[in-house]
């Protein structure tokens, strides 16, 4: 039997190791990567889940987002449900991402089966005429959904 790599192997060295050992089993190959541990009682507990994420990171797939989640608060889902009083909240991670601030107005226009919010300028806040020749358009995308 080879020798068994001390630290995980990663990157290329991880994926040619990979097609060296393509005929031992999954565990076996995982094994001889350096996804294991050894515990208390000097049992090997054999890591698949490091050794795949391992193999996916190195094949170019990550599986962690980009940005680091500090653990706080809730992911955006980009979805809303209706209160029992009626009220669609939006939540502040979008207007955050937005760049809105209190008090800015929005024109509300309804389709079919959505909701455009058409924010209105501090300068044009009295006269959003100009924006219903665009209410035509919003008929023609009512069967998007």
């Amino acid at each position: 039997m080879s020798e068994i790599a001390t630290a995980p192997l990663t990157g290329k060295a991880l994926l040619a190791k990979v097609k060296e050992l393509s005929n031992l089993p999954r565990r076996e190959r995982a094994k001889q990567c350096g996804y294991y541990t050894v515990t208390k009682n000097n049992q090997v507990r054999v890591n698949l889940t490091d050794f795949y994420d391992a193999l996916l990171s190195a094949r170019g797939i990550p599986l962690s987002p980009e940005s680091p989640k500090d653990g706080r608060g809730r992911e955006p889902t980009y979805r809303v449900s209706v209160h029992q009083n009626g009220q669609i909240v939006i939540g502040a991670t979008y207007t955050k991402a937005m760049g809105l601030e209190a008090g800015d107005e929005f024109e509300i226009k309804l389709g079919y089966k959505h909701i455009h919010l058409i924010q209105v300028d501090s300068d044009k806040k009295s006269d959003i005429s100009d924006l219903d020749s665009d209410e035509d358009d919003d008929e023609i995308d009512d069967d998007d959904e």
